[in-house]
């Protein structure tokens, strides 16, 4: 802790990453930590504004404030480092997945009672669960496990999209989760090592910026995906020439 500065949430009680708490002030703990889920915030907002104004189904309005929902929880949680707070970043996680599960097999699934009503029931119970027990490792395989049941559909969405636009998109999507997950690793693995050098490259919070990004490519390529299954006529447009994002021209009946 920095001269001076004492900590507002109290003693620590949970996990701690590579970066040094309370340098910039006695309110976050991890400075780089919190402020790097921002542009998640900004892209998720920007992803809700333009599913709001080219009427896609509700899905995605939802799925767009799940995203913001969790790097608010990310941002709690690395300006605190509280045991709740963490419950608030990890518990959105999975909830978060659950969508993604949903989004991704719904349109093939003939019983469309069955599956929100499963992974609603599913996300409240391990919330109530998550809340009793401490997660270690468990949480991680987990979510992993998670990530690995969307793979294969999203796999398939590829393969089956001509649009080379689109399969910018989903190249997008590797290449940031690629890039997050070196960026994680490297700031948990060799912590002890960066904690001597004069610079540190907050490798967690690169991870944040890129998981960002890679959400807002997971949703924008989503949605062309289900544009084209609802004969919506998509294109991939950018804003200010770089961001991407969908426009649909609907047939007039709808």
């Amino acid at each position: 802790m920095a001269e001076g500065l004492s900590s507002f949430w109290g003693p620590v009680t949970t996990a701690e990453w590579c970066e040094k708490n309370y340098v910039y002030s006695p309110y976050i703990a991890e400075f780089f930590n919190t402020i790097s889920n921002v542009p998640s915030i900004l892209l998720a907002f920007i992803g809700l504004i333009n599913a709001l104004r080219q009427r896609f189904e509700k899905r995605f309005s939802i799925l767009h404030i799940s995203n913001m929902i969790l790097a608010i929880g990310s941002m709690l949680y690395h300006s605190s480092l509280q045991r709740v707070q963490q419950q608030g970043d990890e518990t959105p996680m999975v909830w978060e997945m659950l969508l993604y599960l949903y989004i991704l097999y719904s349109p093939d699934w003939h019983y469309r009672s069955t599956m929100p009503t499963f992974l609603f029931l599913y996300g409240a119970a391990f919330a109530v669960f998550h809340a009793l027990v401490r997660f270690g490792i468990g949480f991680k395989v987990h979510y992993a496990i998670l990530c690995l049941l969307c793979t294969p559909r999203m796999y398939k969405y590829y393969i089956y999209t001509e649009n080379g636009s689109a399969k910018r998109l989903a190249k997008l999507f590797v290449a940031t989760i690629f890039l997050g997950t070196i960026c994680w690793l490297f700031d948990r693995i060799f912590c002890n090592k960066i904690s001597k050098w004069h610079f540190n490259p907050q490798g967690h919070a690169l991870w944040h910026v890129l998981m960002g990004f890679n959400s807002y490519y997971a949703n924008t390529f989503l949605m062309f995906c289900r544009a084209q299954q609802l004969g919506w006529n998509p294109k991939v447009v950018h804003f200010l020439g770089w961001l991407p994002y969908i426009k649909v021209q609907k047939p007039k009946t709808q």
